[in-house]
């Protein structure tokens, strides 16, 4: 029996995962817990059966007799988190070299540390990847194309926030994803003992999101020590809860700085930890242009992942402060962009942009901003992009 989703929020990957299939014998699809992984794999391959590894029942025959409950699926199956019985990943190796046969399992998960390892110790060179973080602007415009800015930065993306069929209140439905999630996974995989601490740590990150990482004042502020801290982040980032954005390292003759910047990967999340109460109080809040910032990045990220592609972004700072928000390569060319989250357009927005171009010469391609206003339109110099537009 064909699967039909409960809701038709069509996913942009949906192409990518098919076109994977016919080259891959296995597919994974990694992400954060509630992002959809699971919907999308049963949208994109209707007819495969779906075999949940969380239900106590089914993961204890898989464990008991791995190579027997394999069997039970001759023409494939869809695999939902995995890592729960990484046995069956030695046994899927033996399955994917006796046939020719493509795209016949598909493994999601939200460990990425558990999935992951298993992998790489298993079914290296077999496995087509693909990373599924919550909705992007491309998928909620065509569900709700008449939201608000503030209504979009502060409600975030995750899949669940947006079911017809459900009537979720946003800000209780983001605590209770900190507490059920991300606060009971991680911390198992770190097995922090003070809860309070791991609390403040979130908190700090969420206060850093689209500043240049200082570890050392990242974990004196939670009282932690350094190495702590950077473990706490590595399984953050592996969680996909935060990212960092390395910056670019290219020699304009000046010089450059050498952190990367941190971002959370959800608004709706970064909201809820910097304790921002409505989608009105944003609207004149402190961080409203980190809020921004952070948006454009994920949205970017969610754009290259939903297509297969490396993330492969960067920021640009010189000592001096001149910093370009973005910047990335494309068919050998150089392109910066700018975020910034006033509504109405400023010429003089792009001034870092025009000088980061400047240095990097012929190589730069126009710079693009993207802002909080309606209305996109082309420069002389450059390209304005409303928020609405960014897909």
């Amino acid at each position: 029996m064909s699967y039909v989703p409960p809701d038709l929020i069509t996913r942009d990957a949906v192409p990518t995962l098919q076109r994977m299939a016919r080259g891959f014998p296995i597919l994974a699809v990694t992400g954060p817990r509630q992002s959809g992984k699971t919907t999308l794999a049963r949208s994109a391959f209707p007819k495969l059966p779906h075999i949940n590894l969380e239900d106590l029942d089914t993961r204890e025959l898989a464990l008991a007799d791995p190579r027997r409950f394999l069997a039970r699926f001759e023409d494939g199956a869809i695999l939902d988190e995995v890592q729960r019985a990484p046995a069956l990943l030695s046994y899927l190796l033996g399955i994917a070299d006796a046939s020719p046969r493509m795209g016949r399992f598909v493994l999601t998960g939200s460990q990425q540390f558990g999935l992951m390892n298993g992998i790489g110790q298993s079914l290296a060179g077999r496995v087509g990847m693909l990373t599924l973080l919550p909705l992007s602007q491309s998928e909620l415009a065509a569900h709700k194309p008449q939201r608000t800015l503030e209504d979009t930065l502060w409600q975030g993306s995750y899949p669940a926030l947006h079911a017809s069929h459900r009537d979720v209140d946003a800000a209780q439905w983001l605590a209770a994803y900190l507490v059920t999630y991300v606060e009971r996974d991680v911390r198992q995989l770190l097995n922090v003992g003070n809860l309070a601490t791991f609390q403040r740590f979130l908190a700090m990150c969420a206060a850093r999101s689209a500043q240049l990482l200082n570890l050392n004042s990242l974990a004196s502020d939670c009282g932690i020590s350094q190495p702590t801290a950077r473990q706490w982040l590595t399984v953050l980032q592996a969680s996909h809860i935060v990212t960092l954005l390395p910056p670019h390292h290219r020699n304009f003759g000046k010089r450059l700085v050498k952190a990367p910047k941190l971002y959370l990967l959800d608004t709706g999340l970064l909201c809820q930890l910097l304790r921002i109460a409505s989608a009105r109080e944003l609207q004149v809040h402190a961080a409203r242009g980190a809020v921004f910032e952070t948006w454009v990045v994920a949205e970017t990220l969610k754009h290259r992942y939903n297509r297969g592609l490396p993330p492969d972004l960067h920021f640009w700072r010189d000592n001096h402060g001149l910093e370009v928000d973005l910047v990335f390569e494309h068919e050998g060319r150089l392109h910066g962009v700018e975020c910034k989250s006033g509504t109405t357009y400023a010429a003089d927005w792009l001034n870092p942009a025009r000088r980061w171009r400047v240095l990097a010469g012929a190589q730069a391609a126009d710079p693009l901003l993207v802002y909080g206003g309606d209305s996109s339109h082309v420069r002389a110099d450059h390209q304005v992009l409303s928020w609405r537009d960014l897909r």
